[in-house]
């Protein structure tokens, strides 16, 4: 299976917000091989504290994204820490002068990169988990003739107002070390880092999850086992990077493309794609009941509910056999 790292460099780039991202740059990566005419292409926008590795599971001959018959290309959110982000960005840009991005400035930079490095005609399907799922509907708004399907699973056309009580939360548990200082910290402001994961926690299983101990089919053997793995698991992020791409979930609604009159649920009329929306059952945050609504201002969208006491984490590529079953078989009614 060929495999590939694109960096595509993108110049500035002027925001939704008005602001400047100076020297963008995209990274990407693709596996499998572009058709002949350039229409065999499946997008899997990257979710938070993730890269384009975390798709790995679910990528190659074969498995539910097959690089047998299909082009796979997952591109980096800004601030990622891979693409340009306030741990890697011009100096002006940097730490907490990272300016605003918002969903829309990242699909269509990538839409840049599709059209413009590999000639795409046609996207086939546009899929993620979480923020990729957010990403995957303003695709489908933003680019009604170029995308056919989409599959948005554990995620939303827009960041609800209970979602963002959550971000504002783990945020608040980030920022108020005293290290933090703001954005400009000389050091891993650790504190944070750690009250951020275990604040985390809480919310990305659902309340069966821990009642049942789920947590000992991922190999902890004590809760706290696993309150310390989500722990070491955010020191390893760059603190601005990871509020960064809060602040794009916090400000994510598809309603927002300047075309559109009607706000969010014009937006959501305008897809053409044909969409199976997959929420997990008893995500904490991206529930089922918003999906529906969704899915009720959308032509062509069916909501199938992903069955799973894993709360949003069940839509963790390859992390609940269960869950991923059910994501396949949505992939192969959508493509054939």
């Amino acid at each position: 299976m060929t495999e590939e790292i694109i960096e595509y460099e993108l110049d500035d780039v002027t925001l939704v917000s008005g602001e400047t991202l100076k020297s963008a740059v995209l990274v990407a990566k693709t596996w499998g091989q572009l058709s002949a005419t350039r229409d065999n292409v499946i997008v899997l926008p990257t979710y938070y504290t993730g890269t384009h590795e975390g798709y790995a599971p679910l990528v190659g001959p074969g498995n539910v994204f097959d690089t047998n018959h299909y082009f796979v290309i997952s591109p980096n959110l800004f601030g990622n820490g891979l693409s340009t982000s306030p741990s890697n960005a011009v100096d002006s840009n940097s730490g907490p002068r990272f300016p605003q991005v918002d969903v829309y400035d990242n699909v269509l930079c990538q839409h840049r990169l599709l059209t413009e490095k590999f000639g795409v005609t046609d996207i086939q399907l546009v899929a993620g988990w979480s923020m990729g799922a957010i990403q995957a509907f303003h695709w489908a708004v933003a680019f009604p003739d170029l995308v056919r399907r989409i599959l948005p699973w554990c995620g939303s056309a827009r960041c609800s107002p209970h979602n963002q009580v959550f971000l504002a939360g783990v945020e608040a548990a980030l920022t108020v070390d005293p290290v933090y200082a703001e954005g400009h910290y000389d050091v891993p402001p650790e504190a944070g880092l750690k009250a951020f994961g275990r604040v985390y926690c809480g919310w990305a299983y659902s309340q069966a999850f821990f009642r049942e101990s789920l947590w000992r089919q991922l190999g902890f053997e004590t809760l706290d086992a696993l309150l310390s793995f989500w722990e070491t698991d955010h020191l390893e992020w760059d603190a601005n990077n990871l509020l960064a791409k809060l602040r794009t979930w916090q400000s994510a609604d598809v309603g927002k493309l300047q075309s559109l009159e009607g706000g969010y649920e014009q937006a959501l009329s305008s897809i053409k794609a044909q969409a199976i929306i997959m929420p997990s059952r008893t995500d904490l945050y991206f529930t089922p009941e918003d999906s529906a609504v969704e899915v009720q201002h959308m032509s062509h969208a069916e909501l199938r509910v992903i069955e799973s006491d894993w709360g949003h984490c069940a839509g963790g590529p390859g992390r609940e056999d269960a869950a991923m079953r059910q994501l396949g078989g949505a992939v192969d009614d959508l493509l054939g």
